[in-house]
Formats: structure tokens, C-alpha cells, sequence
């Protein structure tokens, strides 16, 4: 999951890095690899298939690894240190709660449907389970999502490249824009994952040196949390501190919100219907490879927690008043006023690289998932039909090229907005959630009729947006910050979306028990009764226990952040 609200995402102009010929040679190096992947990766693609799917066949390791790198943003990175430098020990929430149980439930539960049914979109799933109108909708809906959320990502890396590098927006904007068309229009989603395993690495060089030294600054963890206890108090490095029901906190939300609210259905809306991280499992070899794709992508996201939330609280504790106008810095310089003040050069190539690494990737992960949608849901199934494979290749790479411009489009329609963080984060109430609802239902009643699905997904969409611009916005209700608004407006769209789907459901009719075969739960498909691949018997290859053993560990991180 991505961030809740807080300060303005300007960045401070006397942020300026001190970089020099070295820094900018390894920014260089990194480009000139990323070209190079799309170029090796175009002589694999044959097929659509292997355009928007990668034929899969991929390992797990590499869609595991891909499939967190989506998600790991520079968005995420620098919204969820400043996240941690305004609110402190919170942000595991967003981890421990509100990631890891739902990427569970996605291998072990969802996975089998998913890939069973050899459908090549979320969208798709739902062409089978219900009908065109669901599927259709769902088509619409996502695929202006996604550009809309590639735009957010490439307008954060221009706030950013301009504050560090002093680039204009623009010209941050055209450069990465190119950068990720070039890549994905070559190789397609191989292209895509196989830069994102990159990137992920990337990521991780240019977070653990800031880590490191910022802990060294502020005298290790002990003089850390002494230092915040000092100046923001002692809920301040505790994750559940002043949660309880009927106590204010900074967040805006009690600990019953959070766990419905972010626990469950905006992390669950999230991680198992949103098909740029799905897309990254469906690519996986065979089902059990899909299976331990996000549970393989579980277990770096418990400790990555670590990388985002000390940079935020090493800056909190070395400037006590930041996000205030005393310090003349926001909470989403945190990272920035920490490359600049420790980092030297050469490691602070690394850092800057990784930041744009990590943009890319959230960019590339939407718009991989918009041309497949577009191509697959869209294009081919209700405007131009039953052409030659080779035709559906080349308009996923012309839709490619349309999404990346309309992405820089909707990057300076982002700048309109105060907060990126708020709204990527509405986005996804708006979005995801109402797709989790209709496919849940969809799931695991088998009475669940045709058209409930469109009807379901319409009235999720709408009760979201409702209370979100009219009964929040016009304050009609009141509701302490935007994130606790997102939380409410989440729960709104599930609650709504699953009473209109019983409601429609009881008065149309279900769909043919033969026709939901390995589409609800109880039920098998002839995709699912594949043999196991050999050494399936070895631990590490047994989903349910890689499954159960992330959840354990995130559990037990929490210990140290309780009390």
C-alpha cells in the first residue's frame, strides 16, 4: 500500500545535491542497462503472449521479485519516510496489516483462480465469472486507473529530479517518460520484470547507506528512540500508541479503522485485484510458481519497513520541528535532507539512481498492466475481433506509446492536486476496493448472479466517490485528515458494493453450475490438476508454508513496536 496524507510533496529548493561527473556516469550506466534489457528481452517475444505475459514462463524468484518492486515506488519510498517523520512508528501499519496478510491471501487463495482459469487479466476473470457488462466496466475503470497512477509517478520524480538535480518538471518528465516506452514497446512485459529485479536491487544500494549513516548520526536506535521520546513523546515510536477508540492521534483513525479500514479492505482491494503487481504472477511458469510469487515478494516487504521508516524518524529526531514552517523543510524531504547531508559522491549516484529506479518501476508496472488490459479486455474483445496474433503485438505496443503520453498528461493534472500522497491514496478507495468487493462475492457464492458483478462494481464506485466529494468534502460529515476520509470512503464502497450484489442477486438469475467451474470457490478446474513440478516437496517450494511463515514473522515484528 502506498501513503497517507500529510505536507505538501513540494520539495524544498535548497535541497540541491552536490553531484558531480561520477554521480551522474553511474545515472548513465543505469539508463544504458535498462535499454539494453528491453533490447535482449525483444528477441523472446514471439507472441502476444509473450508481449503481455512473458509466455509464462518465468520463475518464481524473478516474479517474486518483480512483483515488490512494483510496488515499491519512489512514491512509496519517499511518502512512507515522511509518513514516519509526521507520525512516527505507525507506518507498520501499512506493512505488517496492510500488505503482508492480504499478499497471503492472494497466493494461497486467489492464485489458483486466477491462474487456473489462464485468463490473462483481473478484467478477464471477470468476463468469466459474471458477464460482459462486469468485465467491461472493470476493463474501463482499471485502465483509466492506471494511467491516472503512472502519472502520479512520473510527476513525483519530476518535483524530485528538480529539487535534487535542479532539472525543469518537463524535461523529468519527457526523459523517464522515454525511458519506460522504450523498454516495455521493445520487450514487453518480460522487458519490464526483468528491469524491475534490477531496480529492486537498485532500491535497496541507494536505501541501506542512508539508513546506516543516519542511524550512526542520531547514535544508533537507543539514541534514536530516546531522542523521539523526548521531543514527540512515547506513542511516537510505538505502533499502536493513542489508537484506541475515542483517543485523537495524528493519524485520524483508531485501531479498529486501521484494521478494517487499511487491514482489510483497502489492502486486500489492493493486493489481489490490482493487476499491475497480479500480472507480475500470471507471468510465473506454471501455478505453483504463481502461488509463491507474492509469497516469496512477503517476506523482503517485512523488513523493507525498516529502509523507509528510520530515514523518516532519523529525520524527525535530527530536525524536531520538520513539516513546520520554523524548519523551512516538509515531512517529504526527509530522504532528500538525508542524501544531501550524509551521503558522499559516488554513493550518492547509487541514491539518486535508485530513486529514479524506483519511479520507473511504479510507472512501468501501470503501464504493462494498461496495454494488456486495453489490448486484451478492450481492443480485441469489442472493437476489432479475431485478427491475427501478430496484430494484437503491435497494438499493444502502439497502446503503449498512447499510454505513456497520456501518463505525462495526467502527471501535470497531478500537479494540480496539494498532495500526491492523498491522491494516489483516494485512487485506490475509488478503484481497487470496489473490485475487491465484486470479486470476493464472486468467489465464494456460487448464487452470486450474472449481473450482480456490474451492478456491484457501479454502486462500490459510486458510494466511494460520494462520500469521498460530497459527504467529506462539502463536510458533512466530519472526518479528522484525507487518510481518514480514504478509510471510511473504502469501507463505504465494500459495504455498498456487497449489499447490491445480494440485493441484484436475488432477483436474477445465477449462472450455470457447470460454467463456474474453477470460478468459485470449492469448485476445480482442468488448470489446477497439473502435476507438481519436481522437488515440489521441499519447503520452500510449499506455498501454504511460506504463506503462514511471512505472516508469523510480521507478527512477531510487531513485538518491539507494541509497548
Amino acid at each position: 500500500m502506498h501513503t497517507p496524507t500529510y505536507a505538501p510533496a513540494y520539495l524544498a529548493a535548497e535541497l540541491r545535491l552536490p553531484t558531480n561527473g561520477l554521480d551522474y556516469a553511474i545515472l548513465g550506466i543505469y539508463f544504458a542497462v535498462v535499454l539494453g534489457i528491453g533490447f535482449a528481452a525483444r528477441r523472446s517475444v514471439k507472441t502476444s503472449l509473450d508481449f503481455f505475459l512473458s509466455g509464462r514462463s518465468l520463475p518464481a524468484w524473478i516474479t517474486g521479485l518483480a512483483f515488490i518492486s512494483a510496488n515499491l515506488a519512489a512514491t512509496e519510498i519517499l511518502g512512507m519516510a515522511a509518513n514516519s517523520a509526521q507520525y512516527g512508528a505507525y507506518t507498520v501499519h501499512w506493512y505488517w496489516i496492510g500488505a503482508i496478510p492480504a499478499m497471503v491471501f492472494l497466493g494461497l487463495v486467489m492464485m489458483p483462480f486466477y491462474y487456473g482459469s489462464k485468463v490473462r487479466s483481473v478484467p478477464e476473470f471477470l468476463l468469466l465469472r459474471f458477464d460482459k457488462g462486469a468485465h467491461l466496466l472493470s476493463s474501463i475503470l482499471f485502465a483509466f486507473a492506471a494511467i491516472l497512477i503512472a502519472g502520479v509517478n512520473l510527476y513525483a520524480l519530476a518535483i524530485v529530479v528538480q529539487a535534487l538535480l535542479g532539472w525543469p518538471q518537463w524535461v523529468a518528465i519527457v526523459v523517464a517518460g522515454f525511458f519506460v516506452l522504450a523498454y516495455i514497446t521493445l520487450g514487453g512485459l518480460s522487458s519490464a520484470i526483468y528491469n524491475e529485479v534490477l531496480q529492486f536491487f537498485v532500491i535497496l544500494a541507494a536505501l541501506i547507506p542512508i539508513v546506516v549513516l543516519s542511524l550512526k548520526k542520531v547514535g544508533g536506535w537507543d539514541g534514536l528512540t530516546h531522542k523521539l521520546t523526548a521531543t514527540h513523546g512515547h506513542d511516537f515510536t510505538t505502533a499502536w500508541g493513542g489508537t484506541g477508540i475515542g483517543h485523537a492521534n495524528p493519524l485520524g483513525a483508531n485501531w479498529l479503522t486501521i484494521v478494517l479500514g487499511l487491514g482489510f479492505v483497502l489492502s486486500f482491494g489492493y493486493w489481489t485485484t490490482n493487476f499491475a503487481e497480479v500480472q507480475r504472477a500470471l507471468s510465473a511458469k506454471n501455478l505453483s510458481a504463481a502461488q509463491r510469487t507474492p509469497l516469496i515478494a512477503a517476506f523482503p516487504k517485512i523488513f523493507i519497513v525498516f529502509l523507509v521508516m528510520i530515514p523518516g524518524l532519523a529525520a524527525a529526531a535530527l530536525v524536531p520541528k520538520i513539516g513546520t514552517s520554523g524548519s523551512g523543510l516538509q515531512y517529504n524531504d526527509a530522504i532528500p535532507y538525508l542524501m544531501q547531508e550524509l551521503l558522499p559522491n559516488g554513493v550518492l549516484g547509487i541514491a539518486v539512481t535508485g530513486l529514479l529506479a524506483a519511479f520507473m518501476a511504479g510507472m512501468a508496472a501501470n503501464v504493462s498492466s494498461f496495454n494488456t488490459v486495453f489490448t486484451t479486455d478492450i481492443w480485441a474483445k469489442y472493437v476489432v475481433k479475431d485478427r491475427e496474433d501478430s496484430y494484437y503485438v503491435r497494438f499493444g505496443r502502439l497502446i503503449t506509446a498512447i499510454g505513456v503520453l497520456a501518463s505525462v498528461g495526467t502527471a501535470f493534472l497531478a500537479s494540480s492536486f496539494s498532495n500526491i500522497m492523498s491522491y494516489l491514496q483516494t485512487l485506490f478507495s475509488f478503484f481497487n476496493v470496489p473490485m475487491f468487493v465484486v470479486f470476493i462475492v464472486g468467489m465464494f457464492w456460487k448464487r452470486a448472479s450474472m449481473k450482480s458483478g456490474f451492478w456491484g462494481l457501479l454502486a462500490g464506485t459510486t458510494a466511494a466517490m460520494v462520500n469521498y466529494f460530497v459527504l467529506y468534502k462539502k463536510d458533512i460529515i466530519h472526518l479528522p485528515s484525507d487518510q481518514g476520509a480514504n478509510f471510511v470512503s473504502a469501507i463505504a464502497g465494500f459495504v455498498a458494493g456487497a449489499v447490491v450484489m445480494v440485493a441484484v442477486s436475488l432477483f436474477t438469475k445465477p449462472k450455470p453450475e457447470r460454467e463456474l467451474q474453477g470460478l468459485v470457490y470449492g469448485t476445480r478446474s482442468p488448470g489446477l490438476s497439473e502435476p507438481p513440478a519436481p522437488g515440489d516437496a521441499a519447503w520452500y517450494r510449499r506455498p501454504a508454508l511460506l504463506g503462514w511463515g511471512a505472516v508469523v514473522l510480521a507478527a512477531l515484528c510487531y513485538i518491539p513496536f507494541s509497548f
